[in-house]
């Protein structure tokens, strides 16, 4: 039994090197001949009061009389056609679907980017965040792409219907309002790094591991060298100072919150949340579209870029071998 698992062990780990090797080869492969400059790509905006009514008149055509249907499908153009686009405010409407690399803030920025060229006072953008955290360079900088509509003249909603945790709520607590679903979860404010270590393992089967570093401090805990306790006290520290960016972050966005309380690595669901003061309400992305449209004019806006096959399957590998090799934050 000991047997097989080493076995085990050993196939894992030269798994994890291939992966990698081939991953880094097709990477310099794509970037060597030049890769994807933006064929393609372009912004796409929907107008959701529209999908509104249409779902409306498949409705009323279905469920009442022909004469009823048709007197009552007058009378919503008549009205819309009173209220007036030019008349509404408008709501802009993202979706953020994110991993652990959120690898959509390139779309993101290029998003906020163009609704800010185009919003102004009075208009409001609505983020519907989906986002279970993840690294944090990359999430702090979807944060900051959030900060930027903060900073300027229009409103900032952030809706969670599912989870917005770790790195998804350092984003979410950016906005204006946060709004989330009866069974959403939101918080888990903490930090964790986890890695398998092989070095028994290697040392057992006569396999040496040399790591030759200029600095103190440039490598601590490895994957296949010896870790000393030195190593994981100086990596807890950078937890802790870690740690201690998220409370400030979100000291400076939402004051009110009992840090102490919160900031613990737990998550907490709908209402637990509001008596947290982590959300403002609770409510689902769907209710609050509805309700806004009897006054403004919902304009979905999506980024698309098209990737190639080879493209996409690196950035399933690269994320794969990420959520083995690293923990979440």
């Amino acid at each position: 039994m000991i047997a097989a698992l080493v076995e085990y062990g050993l196939f894992l780990a030269k798994s994890l090197t291939l992966v990698l090797l081939v991953g880094v080869l097709l990477t310099a492969l794509l970037r060597t001949r030049g890769g994807f400059h933006g064929d393609g790509e372009r912004i796409e905006v929907s107008d959701l009061n529209g999908k509104y009514r249409e779902m409306a008149r498949v409705l009323k055509q279905a469920s009442l009389p022909k004469k009823a249907a048709a007197k009552a499908l007058k009378e919503d153009r008549k009205q819309y056609a009173k209220a007036g686009k030019g008349d509404r405010r408008r709501l802009f409407v993202i979706d953020f679907h994110g991993d652990i690399k959120a690898t959509e803030v390139a779309s993101l920025r290029e998003l906020i980017t163009c609704v800010l060229m185009e919003a102004g006072e009075g208009d409001e953008l609505l983020v519907r965040l989906e986002n279970a955290g993840g690294t944090l360079s990359e999430h702090g900088l979807a944060a900051s792409q959030l900060a930027r509509v903060r900073r300027s003249k229009v409103r900032l909603t952030v809706a969670v219907d599912k989870v917005a945790a770790s790195g998804g709520y350092l984003m979410a607590c950016v906005a204006d309002r946060i709004i989330v679903a009866p069974f959403a979860a939101v918080g888990s404010i903490g930090v964790v790094v986890q890695l398998p270590n092989f070095h028994r393992l290697l040392e057992r089967r006569g396999v040496d591991f040399e790591l030759h570093t200029a600095g103190e401090y440039k490598r601590t805990l490895t994957l296949f060298g010896e870790n000393s306790d030195a190593d994981r006290e100086k990596v807890r520290e950078q937890l802790e100072d870690t740690h201690g960016l998220f409370k400030d972050f979100i000291r400076e966005y939402r004051p009110d919150v009992d840090l102490g309380q919160v900031a613990t690595g737990e998550y907490w669901h709908g209402t637990q949340a509001v008596q947290l003061g982590l959300v403002d309400a609770v409510e689902t992305s769907d209710d609050y579209l509805l309700n806004a449209s009897a006054d403004a004019a919902i304009y979905l806006v999506a980024y698309v870029a098209h990737k190639r096959p080879l493209e996409r399957l690196l950035s399933a590998m690269h994320s794969g071998v990420l959520r083995v090799l690293s923990g979440r934050w």
